[in-house]
């Protein structure tokens, strides 16, 4: 299986890169934060998750040791040797049909804001697709300022920085975004493109997909839980 590098998304740092311009070393070493607590407290008890774009398994591993089975999709096979105790599946989430049904779809990782209308329709189209009908989708949204904001910087207490250097338009709504993450015996960078979506935009977007907002889960709006409707 060959996925071809994605347009406008780049990559840069020790290691293997994927298609989206992720590199793999990197995501072993970014922490967990908050999410899967995020996550428990919005979907039943011991649930089966599908996880869609789960990388080296940053979450995938934290929801394991909470109980939940765990389906990992990714499509970088490089991310996929570091996930561990769960069932994983080489896909491109766009092709992605597994013929069956989760209790939760977990699309993470503001994949929702994929720059081409087509994709996001397809991520969406997978998610209606494996998600049971009593089920739930939980989204990772952008934050409101997120393109705005710019440059910014985060330090982690581990002792690396975050930083979003660049949001700059390349035409029909969408950006072109820059990202450094500097660790003090590495640096990496990824370029990708991202389409800001406002909270009536992305409602919108579901809508069209069949899926509909169930409730805000955390204030700042970023992270989503919906029910098909």
């Amino acid at each position: 299986m060959r996925i071809e590098k994605r347009q406008g998304y780049e990559g840069t740092g020790p290691g293997a890169i994927t298609p989206d311009g992720c590199a793999v070393e990197l995501y072993t070493r970014l922490p967990v934060g908050t999410e899967p607590d995020i996550i428990t407290a919005a979907v039943p008890a011991a649930a089966h998750v599908l996880e869609l774009g789960s990388g080296v398994g940053r979450m995938t591993h934290p929801l394991l040791e909470l109980g939940f089975t765990v389906t990992a999709v990714d499509e970088s096979a490089e991310m996929l040797e570091h996930v561990r105790g769960a069932r994983t599946v080489r896909s491109a989430i766009e092709d992605l049909d597994l013929g069956e049904t989760f209790d939760v779809v977990l699309l993470a990782s503001f994949l929702i804001h994929a720059g081409d209308v087509r994709v996001r329709r397809a991520l969406l189209d997978t998610c209606v697709r494996h998600v049971a009908d009593d089920g739930c989708v939980l989204f990772q949204r952008e934050g409101e300022d997120w393109h705005t904001d710019v440059p910014r910087e985060r330090t982690d207490p581990s002792g690396f920085a975050v930083r979003i250097v660049s949001a700059e338009p390349v035409g029909d709504g969408v950006d072109s975004v820059h990202a450094e993450y500097v660790f003090p015996d590495a640096t990496w960078t990824q370029t990708f493109l991202s389409r800001p979506l406002t909270k009536d935009a992305f409602e919108e977007a579901l809508g069209e997909a069949g899926l509909k907002v169930d409730r805000y889960l955390t204030d700042d709006g970023v992270w989503v839980r919906a029910v098909k409707g």
